[in-house]
């Protein structure tokens, strides 16, 4: 580990105050750095100033814009790298760690503003977007500027080098695993149960194949309860399930930190059905340290994270009735629910912060080996060319 008292600016690209695997990675992050005595500064966009955490500064309110499948809260314009600049310029940082670098948000400012020791991490696994290409000599400079690349997964270095040609080192998305070990087993959750997390109005998340599955799930377990928790228009959700099965779901909203770990330990499946875009999964790791019995879509990096099928079952993405029929097969079998969740609590401790902290420290190390701190750079010409861009289409 980093022995040196560090001061490391961290760039969260997505709106602070939105759910989101990305702003969960780096809050941990940065409350894992802080408790090991370093300086954190975290630039964010941010919706509601009020309720930051003290290491968090607004960059300003961010814009929602379709990206990868769902909707991403960025920010990005000539105010934006104006305030990005300002931060640079007031933290004298030993280090910038930059959070999606390769879309148009507040990272790929700081990417062009700063000079120094820079780490980029790269979370999103997409297919080749067109938007990316029409930028691509802009980014690239940018990209190149970085001492250090981390992908989050497989997948998420593959879309780098499908889109970039650069490659990265994979580091995973750190988890709290001992705290959801602790999760206490709750009697209104237990008993033959399937449970979800995530935004479940985000086609993506899978819930409508979950959905789709449980007409045949509850002939075979009449008694089926499912457990929705997360943000999600409930309403609107409810008019895509069969009236005479609506009564099998229970809508918990948003849950803690300490809920969900006893979520985690009291349903007896929990339930990822993700259709794609997913680079990691970090509710899927949460949910193997939780001790729970986790079903998946296959889909590459849920594929990855089960190690195949050694640490939870797969089923064929967006296959309503493959579902069904994995879901039978564990309801019916506690011995093998039982083997999954002790295999997946051990797997999750590769997730743990003290495990990937130390692999993300080795990586700043090489990174400021011979640098003198970041500054200003004195080169703006990616930020003038891309402003350029947009006054020759207007």
């Amino acid at each position: 580990m980093l022995t040196k008292k560090l001061k490391i600016g961290i760039v969260c690209p997505y709106g602070w105050d939105t759910p989101g695997g990305v702003q969960n990675h780096i809050r941990d992050l940065a409350e894992f750095l802080i408790g090991a005595g370093h300086d954190v500064s975290v630039l964010a966009p941010v919706i509601d100033e009020e309720k930051l955490p003290n290491y968090v500064v607004s960059a300003g309110k961010p814009i929602s814009i379709p990206y990868n499948g769902a909707v991403a809260r960025v920010l990005f314009g000539p105010i934006a790298y104006a305030r990005v600049r300002q931060w640079i310029s007031a933290g004298d940082f030993d280090l910038l760690h930059l959070h999606e670098p390769a879309i148009p948000s507040i990272s790929l400012l700081a990417c062009w503003a700063a000079e120094g020791p820079m780490v980029g991490t790269f979370h999103a696994a997409a297919k080749r977007q067109k938007v990316i290409f029409a930028i691509g000599p802009i980014l690239e400079p940018a990209i190149e500027k970085l001492s250090a690349r981390i992908a989050v997964s497989e997948a998420a270095r593959l879309t780098l080098t499908d889109h970039l040609e650069t490659d990265a080192v994979i580091i995973p998305n750190g988890i709290y695993a001992k705290r959801y070990a602790q999760g206490v087993p709750q009697n209104k959750w237990q008993g033959n149960t399937i449970g979800f997390i995530g935004r479940f109005d985000e086609p993506r998340k899978g819930l409508q194949v979950l959905v789709d599955a449980l007409p045949i799930i509850s002939r075979f377990a009449p008694d089926v309860k499912v457990f929705v928790a997360g943000p999600g228009d409930i309403e609107e959700t409810k008019k895509n399930i069969n009236p005479q099965l609506r009564d099998r779901f229970e809508f918990l909203g948003r849950i803690s930190e300490e809920d969900k770990a006893n979520f985690m330990s009291s349903v007896s499946i929990y339930v990822a059905p993700n259709t794609g875009g997913e680079s990691f999964g970090i509710i899927l790791a949460e949910a193997l340290a939780g001790g729970a019995c986790v079903i998946a879509s296959d889909i590459p990096a849920f594929d990855s994270l089960l190690g195949g099928g050694a640490y939870g079952a797969l089923f064929k993405s967006e296959d309503s009735t493959d579902l069904a029929k994995t879901v039978i097969d564990l309801l019916r079998d506690a011995k093998k629910r039982e083997v999954f969740a002790k295999a997946g609590q051990i797997r999750a401790q590769d997730f743990d912060w003290d495990v990937v902290a130390e692999q993300i420290f080795s990586i700043y190390e090489m990174a400021i080996v011979g640098g003198s701190g970041v500054k200003l750079g004195s080169d703006s010409r990616s930020w003038n060319r891309f402003l350029s861009r947009d006054e020759e289409k207007n």
